[in-house]
């Protein structure tokens, strides 16, 4: 009786009830996985089958189906298969320009990338692996997702790490904001353009880095009005006063520095390129936060950005208030057409990022479509929370501003390796 009692109790305490969850959670995502690729004998037989070609990089349906169960782990929101597919492609290219710059991880810097993961659900990597086992999730699916990610840092670093110069004017100006009192809220215009397209993309990066050269006010606006495809456009890209601490921080990174009139360098965001003009900067009596987390949600409405599918965002936007309305509107929403989460700004993506900073709690914006251009993207602010900065030292500045910019620079040279890659999709043969 005493060893059930306590057998029991060993079952039911914090971890036993995370390992749990996290079965639950896996097992529920192999059966959506199933239903999304199909099931039956046809299916196994083409387990190997390429879904994808990047270059001379085939992805296998196996690859996919195994990355849509380990993004379920992860809770991961939107389209599993979209999702799986573009992170497949992404580190197919990451993977390869590693093996040109010659950056191969150690098996010790892999291990310690898995410690630092599972820590996060308070699991060593044996008990993961073996969880992920009993779903039939590889070791090697969680190895490579987490190898992958150590490569093209090391790739990034490689690159750019000894060309990331921060002045210590940029230190001291970045100190000022950590402390209370002295928080920044700018003035800028705004161009965003298309890159829905490999071509449209290298001819959007090459004119935004034109863009990135004008000095003057008049020249942005009149620059906005002939090229942007944001609806800023009519507004000659202007947009209103928005606190500094509301972008994604690698966005800001590169708004900071800039005097007025000057343009940032290009900046990648979702199915375009944007440049931002600073018009104005001041400071302000509401302390810089440390950090920004936004509660936002996010609804797909079929029919991209035809008056169909803007009238019901139109018709949505009148019916609430508040994100927690949304869900008495469209109680019958999947998983796949609606989300909510809360994300620190810097984990957002940035295409979202720079929509939500334009909002005040409960606004709404219409002006995303998804990435393939068949839904309207309805965007909904529910909160932003701030925390107050502790005591930094300028090297622990200088440190974030070179993780800052970068990011940034990643970012760009992926879309480049995008844009310059021979990709074939076979998923729709």
């Amino acid at each position: 009786m005493v060893k059930r009692m306590i057998n029991r109790r060993a079952r039911t305490g914090p971890k036993f009830r995370l390992v749990k969850r996290l079965v639950t959670t896996v097992m529920a995502g192999m059966m959506l996985v199933a239903a999304l690729l199909g099931a039956g004998p046809a299916t196994a037989q083409d387990l190997f089958a390429p879904v994808k070609k990047v270059n001379d990089r085939v992805i296998t349906a196996y690859e996919l189906s195994q990355r849509m169960a380990f993004l379920t782990i992860l809770k991961a929101p939107g389209n599993l298969r979209e999702l799986a597919l573009e992170q497949l492609t992404d580190e197919a290219l990451q993977r390869q320009a590693a093996e040109e710059a010659d950056v191969n991880p150690t098996a010790e810097e892999i291990l310690a990338g898995m410690e630092e993961f599972t820590g996060r659900f308070n699991l060593d990597v044996e008990t993961f692996n073996k969880i992920i086992a009993q779903a039939g999730i590889a070791p090697e699916t969680f190895r490579d997702f987490v190898s992958g990610g150590i490569a093209w840092r090391g790739v990034v670093r490689a690159r750019w790490a000894g060309r990331v110069e921060v002045t210590d004017d940029e230190v001291d100006r970045q100190l000022a904001l950590t402390r209370p009192g002295q928080g920044v809220r700018v003035l800028l215009s705004e161009i965003i353009l298309p890159a829905q397209t490999p071509a449209q993309m290298q001819a959007s990066n090459a004119r935004a880095s034109e863009l990135s050269e004008i000095t003057t006010l008049p020249a942005f606006a009149a620059a906005a009005r002939q090229y942007s495809v944001a609806p800023s456009r009519g507004r000659s890209g202007r947009l209103q006063w928005m606190d500094l601490s509301n972008l994604p921080p690698a966005v800001a990174a590169q708004i900071l520095p800039l005097a007025p009139g000057h343009v940032s360098d290009p900046i990648p965001v979702k199915n375009g390129v944007a440049v931002f003009q600073m018009r104005a900067i001041e400071e302000t009596d509401t302390p810089q936060p440390k950090d920004v987390t936004v509660d936002y949600a996010t609804l797909l409405l079929p029919g991209g950005r035809t008056e169909t599918a803007l009238g019901e965002a139109a018709s949505i936007r009148a019916k609430v208030d508040t994100c927690d309305d949304l869900y008495g509107v469209i109680p019958d929403a999947t998983p796949a057409q609606f989300q909510r989460e809360s994300l620190p700004i810097g984990q957002v993506p940035t295409g979202y990022a720079l929509e939500l900073a334009k909002l005040d709690e409960g606004e709404v914006s219409t002006n995303l479509t998804s990435a393939s251009g068949q839904n309207l993207v309805f965007l909904m602010l529910c909160s932003r929370t701030r925390d107050l900065p502790e005591e930094v030292s300028r090297e622990d500045i200088k440190r974030q501003l070179q993780n800052q910019r970068l990011q940034s620079f990643a970012s760009a040279y992926l879309d480049e390796l995008k844009a310059a890659a021979y990709i074939e999709d076979y998923s729709g043969q």
